[in-house]
């Protein structure tokens, strides 16, 4: 069932971790017009051709993927709650000299309202699943923009991941949606991750973030993400586990590797950090 009071309570707490966020990313725009890219291989090899695609990226935060698209030839549509994210996300667009189209919505009320099969592609990453309270009307949604034979992409950290906390302490249950409240808010975890995320330059910006606003996730696995899309009529076509994490370092004592990624701590047995899927709409 939604849980739409608590989507809006998020929407305060990234309003304010956006704006740290985005402290610690020096001049954006000039990377982005200089050829700058803000993704990793794993969302580009499932991507595919983009020129000449129409994209949907729901959850896109302060566009820097999404014009990281548009720049490889797609025609981009960005959705994200949080109004400091998309004002941001229109201000580079304009600055950087790349089209893209960003609109602030609830992603559930966005889908519910876009005139059907409208995207040769959706896509989403990183971080994005936990904010969600139901997966059906989401999965639901994106059968209905995508165009027939078009594909949902789909890359996100591990929900065996979300089981622990920062210190690698068994703590949440795997699935099922569990909600769970974060007093302390959406965290900075750009300042946490340096230069793993800002590649480019990062800079110290925000000093000590405390969020005031608290935050709502929620528990999803696997079959709890692909089992709606299937549902609604989405044939699976991929699905990848790595054992990484692109960017983002999660867990006290990760080890950074090339390609700006993470590794468990030493000594920790391997699991999977990340995975990525591709269905496509039958047509």
């Amino acid at each position: 069932m939604l849980k739409k009071d608590l989507h809006e309570a998020n929407r305060l707490s990234w309003n304010a971790a956006t704006r740290a966020h985005n402290s610690h990313k020096g001049d954006q725009a000039r990377f982005l017009r200089e050829g700058g890219s803000t993704l990793f291989p794993e969302e580009l090899e499932l991507l595919g051709e983009l020129r000449g695609r129409s994209l949907l990226h729901l959850q896109c935060n302060s566009g820097q993927d999404t014009l990281s698209l548009a720049a490889r030839g797609a025609t981009v549509t960005g959705v994200d709650i949080s109004d400091e994210a998309i004002d941001f996300a229109r201000s580079l667009s304009a600055d950087s000299g790349i089209p893209g189209t960003f609109e602030r919505s609830d992603v559930y009320d966005w889908l519910a309202s876009t005139p059907p099969a409208r995207f040769d592609l959706v896509f989403c990453s990183y971080g994005v699943i936990g904010w969600l309270s139901d997966l059906n009307p989401w999965a639901q949604g994106i059968s209905r923009v995508l165009e027939p034979g078009g594909r949902f992409v789909y890359v996100d950290f591990h929900p065996v991941l979300w089981m622990f906390d920062e210190k690698l302490r068994l703590t949440y249950p795997y699935s099922g949606g569990h909600h769970f409240a974060e007093a302390v808010g959406v965290g900075d975890y750009v300042a946490k991750s340096g230069e793993g995320l800002v590649h480019w330059g990062y800079e110290e910006g925000v000093r000590d973030f405390k969020n005031p606003h608290p935050s709502h996730g929620f528990q999803w696995g696997l079959g709890d993400v692909i089992n709606p899309l299937m549902r609604h009529g989405l044939l699976l076509e991929r699905l990848e586990e790595y054992g990484y994490a692109n960017g983002c370092q999660i867990l006290e004592g990760m080890r950074e590797a090339p390609g700006h990624r993470f590794l468990l701590p030493e000594g920790v047995p391997e699991f999977p950090l990340m995975f990525g899927l591709s269905v496509r709409k039958p047509g």
